[in-house]
């Protein structure tokens, strides 16, 4: 039997399966048909996989194109960062409000200008996830769902009283909602009730229906933020930490998880938990209330570095990198199986928008930085150091955030799948450098980490887009209208 493509040789890595089989993938119009031994090479086109791990296509579930340059850029430039760090699928934020686009309004006007900035641009796969910033975007959920495939929504936590980088005092200009409105926590429990609603409505479909959240607590950031200004006894990305404590994001997990039970609904997924505490605080609330199917999210930014490792005031990001014995709690869990999915929260900040004038003053910096492209191989590394099965590492990248936002034909290397595979040297390390970067992103606070492994090669759908160390083609990645199925 011919086939459009033939990996040949390789050992596959599949979600939860512990043995590392090998084998060869034949794909046919986009998906895999096949995974066995000795598929011949009755092929149009032959890849030599020369014995490397193939693990299916990264779904990097926490990405913001768009943040601090126009989304028609990054979702061209940081695409290329995913595939080059073996990213197929990009899952990325969008809400209303000062940066993205810089607009107020309904989604109805809004969405269709995303869709738009993004098509015809995207070396990967892309969806988005939609924050309800006020009170007409919650009557919007529904036709957001059905019409453009939106399954996944998201609460800022904190934005009601404090801002993206620091303290703030004008919230509703910064948000860009109507007069009158609040974005608090009664705010979050309507956008509950709504999501809770849509899900009742579509029962075939709910399970695929979730809301993130963002958990930071703006009372308690804003009054430790003065307690770190006005002592002056810490600095740089210690000080930021100080100012954002872990225990605010314990106390706004157990907010989100009892509005949660309070609305009956059950698909809530907890963002970049950064410490001890915050995790500490999503188990509790896992085992008080059984009936939430929570979901943790960590980031490999969180998991590579600490306050004292991470390369300066370019480490800033929300919430904080931590010290080294939350990063140890993090790697915890982790081993435990305590942590559903490992995601990059990529949101590429150059250097002219990244640094105030003091480039030393961290609280005048702007939050977030680009990684998607050491997700993958970060992961695998450090990893595989710790005894991270490499089944655990498939499922933490592709398999568990693949299901639960509704890309039912993403995350696994089995026939019917789309045919993302990444060819990854487990054995090859390198270390950090931005200038090699395929995102616009001019530094790292990774810089001089040693990365224990390798992206040799990224297919998206057959369509080899990274391999010799460059992006291959054009740009072919398609939005997915969740749910995708098999």
């Amino acid at each position: 039997m011919s086939h459009d493509l033939i990996i040949r040789d390789v050992r596959v890595v599949r979600p939860g399966v512990e043995e590392v089989a090998h084998a060869d993938i034949a794909v046919d119009d986009g998906r895999i048909t096949a995974v066995g031994p000795d598929l011949g090479a009755d092929a149009a086109r032959v890849e030599e996989g020369r014995g490397r791990l193939a693990f299916p296509g990264v779904v990097d579930a926490h990405q913001h194109w768009g943040i601090y340059n126009p989304l028609s850029q990054d979702a061209e430039t940081e695409s290329r960062a995913c595939a080059q760090g073996g990213v197929t699928t990009s899952l990325t934020y969008m809400r209303s409000g000062q940066y993205y686009l810089n607009k107020g309004g309904d989604y109805a006007d809004l969405f269709p200008e995303v869709l738009a900035a993004a098509e015809g641009r995207s070396y990967v796969d892309y969806a988005f996830h939609l924050a309800p910033m006020q009170a007409s975007h919650i009557d919007e959920i529904p036709m957001l769902v059905d019409e453009h495939g939106v399954t996944s929504f998201k609460i800022f936590m904190f934005y009601g009283s404090h801002g993206l980088h620091g303290r703030s005092n004008d919230q509703n200009a910064f948000l860009m909602i109507p007069e009158g409105e609040r974005y608090d926590i009664a705010h979050f429990e309507f956008v509950m009730r709504g999501i809770q609603r849509v899900r009742e409505q579509r029962p075939d479909i709910a399970d695929r229906i979730s809301l993130s959240l963002h958990c930071e607590t703006a009372e308690i950031m804003t009054a430790y933020t003065r307690i770190v200004e006005q002592e002056g006894r810490l600095t740089g990305l210690e000080a930021y930490s100080a100012s954002r404590p872990p225990h605010s994001e314990g106390l706004a997990v157990t907010i989100a998880s009892y509005l949660a039970h309070e609305t009956g609904l059950p698909t809530i997924n907890l963002l970049h938990l950064s410490s001890a505490k915050a995790l500490e605080a999503a188990l509790l609330m896992a085992g008080t209330f059984p009936h939430v199917d929570f979901r943790r999210e960590v980031t490999i930014g969180h998991l590579l570095a600490d306050v004292s490792t991470a390369d300066g005031v370019g480490g800033k990001v929300n919430p904080p990198l931590r010290p080294r014995e939350d990063v140890e709690a993090l790697w915890r869990h982790v081993l435990a199986g305590e942590v559903s999915w490992v995601v990059s929260d990529h949101a590429c900040c150059k250097e002219a928008t990244k640094f105030g004038d003091d480039p030393a003053d961290i609280f005048a910096a702007k939050s977030g930085f680009g990684g998607t492209e050491y997700l993958l191989p970060g992961l695998v590394g450090e990893g595989r150091k710790r005894g991270l099965p490499l089944g655990a590492v498939a499922a933490l990248t592709s398999w568990n955030p693949a299901q639960r936002f509704g890309l039912g034909s993403k995350g696994d290397l089995a026939p019917g799948y789309d045919a993302d595979v990444v060819l990854v040297d487990p054995d090859r390390s390198w270390t950090v450098d931005a200038a090699q970067s395929e995102s616009t992103q001019e530094y790292t606070p990774f810089r001089g980490l040693e990365i224990g492994s390798t992206v040799d090669a990224t297919f998206v759908r057959g369509q080899r887009v990274w391999a010799d160390g460059k992006v291959e083609g054009a740009p072919t990645g398609r939005y997915q209208h969740r749910p995708t199925s098999v």
